[in-house]
């Protein structure tokens, strides 16, 4: 019976792996978290921490000098690392997302090239899908590449492009032929010393200010003809497979950002005194944070789920994902903003930390698909029959 339906538990190895990533972030991360904050400065002091443990880009496999991660491992390295500073999380996670199209599309010259450079920590991976017309409707691309003898040309805009400026490479989508729209649609590897590459300024943002996002200018960039990922007109196939698997990543920071709330309101109304007894022995107060521990437990266990699907490739990752993302970043915004209250008038305040995370968490349910458009992809995927052999 177990054989057939394993129980669900995280192995000896997936437990070490927490433990060794919540040491390092409460650590080098979490002291840290207020100032990167305060400052919207790129959090050095985690990247380093990261890259000193091989949790930088975790998921690049061993054959290219990466720690080889399988998806749940990924997914708690970025839990843990969300839980002590989301934006932090955003290194890992975005490097997974950044490079991962050249994992599933590339050929074996682009991959040893440049996930052997991420993997030393030479640069990290960025991601350029958005445009200023191309968000949810992201076939809608207007980033043209041309070819020109044994080159490329590469012209447009990116936008809401995160780690931008930081990144010394970027994964980009680009229209190689209008008339087919989205199988018209290649990705290329952009560096960003490249001549023509430019970026904009810093956008102003409610949270994750440690991450810098900002638009990303190409003005005729020349890429050599090897820069392209896959097959020309595959770009979409291998950006829609890739957020596929990295929702899930967007699931975990939600799912850390969350017990770290949780975390510092059970610390807190244990001691706060009122009326001549800790604020934890009124109901009303169990009431919210036994309703925020049993919705993060279900939102982990949902993402640990969908995770394992993304290490299969199950035919079913797509409902997963989805829902994975779309349920725990709704928790997240719910269980913070809860934090919040729990710590009254001290909670609204930048002193203490559940403000910073209320306001990082509010990303979750918009970056990488909205989630309005999970939930379209979900239905699309239940009409489909998804569940039906469940």
């Amino acid at each position: 019976m177990t054989d057939e339906y394993p129980l669900f538990a995280l192995s000896e190895e997936h437990r070490e792996i927490r433990k060794a990533i919540r040491e390092i972030c409460d650590d080098k991360v979490a002291p840290h978290a207020a100032a990167v904050d305060e400052e919207a400065r790129y959090p050095q002091e985690a990247h380093e921490a990261l890259l000193a443990s091989d949790f930088f880009a975790p998921h690049v496999p061993e054959e290219y000098g990466g720690a080889g991660a399988d998806a749940l491992a990924t997914v708690i390295v970025i839990e843990e690392v969300a839980r002590a500073d989301m934006a932090a999380s955003l290194i890992p996670a975005v490097n997974k997302l950044g490079s991962l199209p050249v994992q599933i599309g590339g050929g074996e010259e682009i991959k040893k090239k440049y996930l052997t450079k991420l993997a030393a920590g030479e640069g990290g991976f960025s991601y350029c899908l958005s445009e200023p017309d191309a968000g949810s409707d992201a076939a809608n691309q207007k980033t043209r590449a041309v070819r020109d003898g044994d080159e490329w040309v590469l012209n447009g805009t990116k936008r809401w492009i995160t780690n931008a400026g930081v990144s010394e490479y970027y994964t980009v989508l680009a229209m190689t032929d209008p008339e087919k729209r989205s199988k018209g649609i290649s990705a290329f590897v952009v560096e960003k010393s490249d001549p023509g590459v430019s970026f904009g300024a810093p956008e102003k943002k409610l949270g994750i200010k440690g991450s810098p996002t900002r638009e990303v200018y190409f003005d005729n960039v020349r890429l050599p003809a090897d820069r392209i990922i896959g097959e020309e007109g595959r770009g979409f196939e291998y950006a829609m497979q890739t957020l596929d698997h990295t929702r899930i990543t967007i699931a975990a920071q939600a799912v850390g950002v969350a017990q770290g709330a949780l975390d510092y309101a059970l610390g807190y109304v244990k001691e706060r005194q009122q009326f001549g007894k800790p604020i934890a022995d009124f109901q009303g107060l169990q009431f919210m944070i036994a309703d925020a521990g049993m919705r993060l437990e279900a939102a982990r266990q949902l993402t640990y789920a969908a995770a394992g699907r993304s290490e299969r490739g199950d035919s079913d990752l797509t409902f997963f994902g989805a829902a994975a993302k779309a349920f725990a970043s709704d928790v997240a915004m719910e269980v913070t903003t809860n934090a919040v209250q729990l710590l009254g008038g001290y909670g609204y305040t930048r002193d203490y930390p559940v403000e910073r995370m209320m306001r990082d968490a509010k990303i979750t349910q918009i970056y990488e698909g909205t989630n309005q458009v999970q939930r379209i992809v979900m239905a699309r995927q239940l009409l489909a029959g998804v569940q039906s052999n469940l």
